[in-house]
């Protein structure tokens, strides 16, 4: 219903004494003050979504986001962090916490941040992996699907856990690596995949002495599109000039500047009847 009829509809209720108008007056008020301060709807979204990391510009994205009013969706792994423990450790717990108050949405990165190498011929399905964290790092095994799934399973548990949120019935897997067999895997025990635009890919884990942040900067700007999942990170060992501190915030501003707007994949056209259909 537009703003114009609400009005009339207002407008037009019988008016039975003194209480019926003050009740009408009040309504009026309501609406010319939600009137006054309601924004318009953004036809260009884009979702800005973080992988875990060394966790060394956690802090600063967050301050990021919160300053320009962003809401974000993480995707949580038990990465090695800077300090020497883990992402998800008890020492990273109010950095969780506050992000969950804060309205963001959290979703799987597995556990120890496992890759999948390559899927092993014959029923039932199995797969090669190699997890990058954890124990077992840079140990290639070969799980089940049960398997693959309970280490999807163990990083949203923990990342509910930390933040006081259910997490999105979704995942990512590490370096968007899947195979249509692990998708059809994944979605049978409840999660669905989400890679990333090409244009979403923001180049925080390039090297820098190839791939300079203004390059960075100026290409994300250009070339993102309203309906994009863009993908960085919350700390790449490997990058000697760290991005987020130089490029988020004018990635941020500039998009905004262009017309997008930000949300999270709770509203993706393409996970939200995935979402819904999990509650």
């Amino acid at each position: 219903m537009t703003g114009f009829r609400i009005w009339l509809a207002l407008a037009s209720l019988p008016l039975r004494g003194r209480a019926g108008v003050g009740a009408l007056a009040l309504a009026l008020t309501a609406f010319i003050a939600s009137a006054a301060t309601a924004q318009p709807a953004c036809d260009k979204p884009v979702y800005l979504t973080f992988d875990t990391g060394h966790m060394g510009v956690a802090e600063l994205v967050a301050d990021v986001l919160k300053r320009n009013e962003v809401k974000a969706t993480f995707f949580a792994a038990n990465e090695k962090t800077k300090e020497g423990g883990g992402s998800l450790s008890r020492d990273w717990a109010d950095w969780w916490r506050a992000r969950g108050a804060e309205g963001h949405e959290f979703a799987s990165h597995t556990w120890d941040h496992t890759y999948w190498v390559a899927d092993v011929p014959g029923r039932p399905a199995r797969f090669r992996v190699q997890p990058s964290a954890g124990p077992d790092a840079g140990k290639e095994s070969t799980w089940t699907a049960a398997e693959y799934c309970r280490e999807i399973e163990r990083a949203a548990l923990r990342v509910e856990e930390l933040t006081g949120k259910a997490p999105l019935p979704l995942f990512r897997a590490p370096g968007g690596k899947t195979s249509p067999r692990l998708l059809a895997a994944t979605r049978a025990c409840g999660y669905q995949h989400v890679g990333w635009a090409p244009a979403g890919f923001l180049g925080d884990e390039l090297p820098s002495e190839s791939f300079s942040n203004r390059h960075l900067l100026q290409k994300a700007l250009r070339d993102v599109r309203g309906g994009d999942i863009l993908v960085a990170h919350l700390g790449i060992w490997s990058r000697k000039d760290p991005w987020a501190p130089a490029v988020l915030e004018p990635l941020i501003k500039g998009l905004k500047a262009r017309g997008f707007c930000f949300a999270t994949l709770r509203d993706h056209p393409t996970y939200r009847a995935w979402i819904m259909g999990r509650k």
